[in-house]
């Protein structure tokens, strides 16, 4: 499998506090990975450098085999909050990505009618933000985050606002989503079930800085459902990512006080 983004010897710091050192992280072609840690760590930071909103200090971060430093256009974003323009319509705002390509209106427009169906959108075309439910606009976000013509997509907590109802059926939808897109996925999430539900990997993110990341691979079968949460392997990886998280939230706490 060919990498799609890869990190190799990446150090980044804020001020004079190191994030990443010698960081070393590879997402192949078409694969969903979790990234899971302790609040403050550094995920947002790595969606950041994956984006090219920020530059390592050290090291190189790949696309595509390439170095490049503005990866905008190449790498879609769906944030924690949908974000949408309240004065916009479902189709105006899932265009948006197109429009700033510079597509005349009716390409766009044309573009986004037959893309609607797919994520159950065809009916509520002409409605704004306020007359969706939480998941539907989450749908109308995924779709805009596509809409980039980016097949490397980064999800920061796509779900943590929704009840969990809504919850459950997004994460259903998004496996959905993904394996017809063939999209390349990094999830960005706290929920132990969420990370091993979706994901290939579950990559731990521990340490300050964070150096060497800890990878599980979810050997649970696929295709998956809620149903795969009752799977032997299910609950002996929640266990383990739980026992990790621990033991690092642990040893902040002994850090924090040894510094006192």
């Amino acid at each position: 499998m060919r990498d799609k983004l890869a990190f190799s010897g990446v150090r980044f710091s804020y001020g004079n506090k190191p994030i990443l050192d010698g960081f070393d992280l590879r997402i192949g072609a078409g694969e969903l990975v979790s990234l899971i840690g302790p609040s403050g760590i550094g995920k947002s930071t790595l969606f950041q450098l994956a984006a090219g909103l920020l530059q390592p200090e050290r090291g190189e971060i790949r696309l595509d085999g390439q170095v490049q430093k503005n990866r905008l256009g190449q790498v879609g974003y769906m944030p924690q909050r949908d974000l949408l323009m309240a004065w916009r319509t479902v189709s105006e705002n899932a265009g948006l990505p197109l429009e700033i390509q510079g597509l005349p209106k009716k390409e766009v427009r044309a573009r986004i009618e037959k893309e609607l169906p797919r994520y159950g959108l065809a009916e509520w075309r002409d409605a704004y933000p306020a007359e969706l439910s939480g998941g539907m606009r989450q749908r109308v976000s995924f779709l805009r985050a596509l809409m980039t013509g980016a097949d490397l997509l980064l999800l920061d907590e796509p779900f943590s606002a929704l009840d969990g109802i809504t919850r459950m059926e997004m994460q259903e939808w998004l496996l959905s989503m993904w394996q017809q897109t063939g999209s390349t996925m990094l999830l960005i999430t706290h929920d132990l079930d969420e990370a091993i539900l979706l994901a290939d990997r579950v990559i731990v993110l521990a340490g300050s800085p964070i150096r060497r990341p800890v990878e599980l691979i979810v050997d649970v079968p696929r295709p998956r459902s809620m149903q795969s949460r009752n799977h032997p392997r299910f609950h002996a990886l929640r266990e383990e990512i739980w026992q990790l998280l621990r033991d690092q939230t642990a040893h902040h706490g002994a850090s924090a006080g040894g510094r006192a």
